[in-house]
């Protein structure tokens, strides 16, 4: 099926998270709702990361596992894991298993650490891509969604060139989806104009790099 599908609920929504109370709730609260946080980006980018090869339930319902294992996604603490952590991770059941994704995470942090530290700070370097506002698309079925795009490629680009790892096409495409870069659900789907509407949060003041890193959602 590749059209939006009615729910006993009565909401029509994208047909991708079935009856699964956990992939539905993740689609009507999360997927494609504009974040904007420095490290709510970084832990998604370093999931989606996490996901290549795999299905996004897998991931999602592993979340929480990830989240205590990689302290909180804080890019500060990550960036400084040792050949001892990097063990811990690989014998903990509860994540997936894959040294290069870990050894890829690490240097993930690592960069997010520069552009925060030396600008234009990770929100801001993503965002600007789309103009720092969500980029809304009208796709009837599934079909019609892209795997990835010629601004994936770019975005892609220039995450490799600063050093982060598993940023793909395909993969930035996954991530600007569910961080609401893109908005892609269906336009029949009840999260279509939702989503669509929602308006960037007053900007904050800017904070040191290890306030942020250390800021948690």
């Amino acid at each position: 099926m590749t059209a939006a599908r009615l729910h006993d609920d009565g909401l029509t929504r994208c047909p991708w998270p079935g009856d699964d109370p956990l992939y539905v709730a993740y689609h009507d609260n999360e997927w494609g709702v504009p974040e904007y946080d420095d490290r709510a980006l970084f832990e998604k980018l370093i999931l989606d990361g996490f996901q290549a090869g795999l299905s996004w339930i897998t991931i999602l319902r592993k979340r929480d596992n990830f989240r205590r294992a990689f302290d909180d996604f804080d890019p500060a603490k990550i960036a400084r894991y040792d050949a001892a952590k990097i063990q811990e991770l690989m014998n903990d059941v509860g994540i997936v298993r894959n040294r290069a994704k870990i050894d890829g995470a690490i240097g993930s942090a690592k960069a997010w650490l520069k552009i925060q530290e030396e600008g234009p700070g990770f929100s801001k370097l993503l965002w600007d891509f789309v103009g720092g506002a969500p980029k809304v698309n009208a796709f009837k079925t599934t079909a019609g969604v892209p795997a990835s795009t010629p601004l994936s490629v770019k975005i892609s680009k220039e995450l490799s060139a600063r050093g982060f790892k598993f940023v793909g096409p395909t993969i930035v495409y996954a991530f600007m989806q569910a961080v609401g870069m893109v908005n892609d659900h269906l336009v029949s789907c009840h999260c279509h104009a939702r989503c669509g509407a929602m308006q960037r949060p007053a900007r904050r003041s800017a904070a040191p790099a290890r306030q942020t890193a250390r800021r948690q959602r």
